[in-house]
């Protein structure tokens, strides 16, 4: 195997590479989930972490793109982010840098839409036993929009074209602004005051979400749910959702798919060519959108060339250092804070005041015993010198007398031993058992 120094790779260049490789290559792309692990950094750069049931991926946001956030993120959040992304050569991590948040589903308004929704679908009002059939040949049909919007000429040239003679009762009203609902729940009710027609059309051109609120909002679902007259909702394009679309009883795709549903057709080869109308839209915008993204991308490497991109890099690196140099010098405290606290054990277990206790009660101990042995010793001598006077009793002259013998005495305190010793006139003493007594000898 042959090897070049171009064919060998140190770290440095292996990440740099897959780094570019990966900015260059994806570009940016939005991304959901949820947020945990978020830090703030003292720079005020967020790191974090975007998850969801099966996967995560590291996030960072800089303070230059945070700035802009409307809300205050925090662990758990749900975000809809765009980013783009990137490697953090250090370490070699894949990440993103996210370059706008928002609450996920379109912002506050998604969770508004969804909230409704919810409520809504709670009291039955998207039921379909509720759902009105829309007539097979309407004598009317009202159409509920803006007089000046495209919507209505719209549905005007698909009802001219389908169904000339089928007359069109037009109820103009606000479908866009503060007071678009109010206004469009009054246009319901009277349309079904007069009752003049036999079905309804409401609805308007695409738009945003914030566009199309006022199509969102209950009052004007509710007035869609009381109204007697059927109702086709056609709000905006096919990929735009409304809680008039879940209320009405019929949801068209579009103002002109809406006047198809209420007209009768005429012509096959109309709507043959209305389909490769549609597909040729769909082709253009297909063809627009990639050229857009190619153009998305090619801008992005042009500013990743710019040194911000190296600048954020080395700042993140920072942040980097000084989160381990926190995270030491915590590490650092508590040993020494363990240290300490087992030094302090230790000299609490040698104190004196500590042992005192222990040798009183080791002394108490001692003298206890030394008393047991006195009184131990004193019973064995005690007893000894029983046995030694029973002894001493059982040779002793009283013990003797007792049976009935005396000794004699002469004045001098002797014994006599011998009659034959005293003479008359002599005082003797003779001591019994019990007790002594004096004589003169005749």
């Amino acid at each position: 195997m042959n090897l070049t120094n171009n064919n060998i790779y140190t770290v440095s260049r292996l990440n740099a590479e897959v780094r570019l490789l990966l900015e260059n290559e994806m570009g940016i792309v939005w991304l959901v989930g949820e947020i945990s692990n978020l830090t703030m950094a003292t720079s005020g750069h967020w790191y974090f972490t975007l998850k969801d049931r099966q996967a995560q991926v590291k996030c960072a946001m800089f303070k230059g793109n945070n700035r802009r956030v409307t809300f205050k993120p925090a662990n758990g959040n749900q975000v809809l982010v765009r980013a783009r992304l990137s490697l953090y050569e250090p370490r070699g991590d894949y990440q993103i840098i996210v370059e706008s948040m928002q609450p996920e589903g379109d912002g506050l308004l998604q969770q508004q839409f969804e909230k409704l929704k919810m409520q809504l679908s709670a009291e039955g009002l998207f039921a379909a036993s509720l759902k009105k059939t829309l007539p097979e040949q309407p004598k009317r049909v009202g159409v509920i929009t803006s007089s000046t919007g495209a919507a209505l000429h719209d549905i005007l040239h698909v009802l001219k074209r389908r169904d000339p003679s089928l007359p069109v009762v037009i109820y103009p009203t606000q479908v866009q602004g503060k007071d678009a609902a109010i206004q469009i729940a009054q246009t319901i009710g009277r349309a079904n005051s007069r009752n003049e027609c036999d079905v309804l059309i409401i609805g308007r051109g695409g738009g945003s979400l914030e566009d199309l609120w006022c199509f969102n909002e209950e009052i004007v679902a509710r007035t869609i749910a009381a109204s007697s007259i059927p109702i086709v909702s056609a709000v905006g394009h096919e990929v735009d959702v409304t809680i008039a679309d879940f209320v009405a009883d019929v949801r068209a795709p579009t103002p002109s798919a809406a006047a198809e549903l209420v007209s009768r057709d005429t012509s096959v080869r109309d709507q043959q060519l209305l389909q490769r109308t549609d597909r040729l839209a769909h082709a253009f915008s297909r063809h627009l959108s990639r050229s857009q993204e190619w153009l998305t991308r090619l801008q992005h490497r042009l500013a990743m060339q710019h040194p911000k991109a190296q600048l954020q890099q080395q700042s993140q690196q920072f942040d980097e250092l000084e989160r381990r140099l926190h995270q030491s010098m915590r590490y650092t405290l508590q040993t020494e804070a363990q240290r300490l606290d087992r030094a302090s054990q230790k000299l609490e277990r040698y104190s004196p005041a500590n042992q005192i206790p222990g040798q009183k009660a080791q002394l108490g101990y001692v003298e206890q015993r030394l008393i047991e042995a006195m009184r131990r010793q004193l019973r064995q001598h005690q007893h000894a010198l029983a046995l030694q006077m029973e002894t001493l009793d059982a040779v002793s002259p009283l013990a003797t007398l007792a049976r009935g013998y005396s000794i004699t005495r002469n004045d001098k305190g002797e014994v006599i031993r011998s009659a034959s010793s005293l003479k008359s006139g002599d005082q003797i003493r003779s001591t019994f058992g019990d007790g002594e007594i004096q004589s003169t000898v005749n």
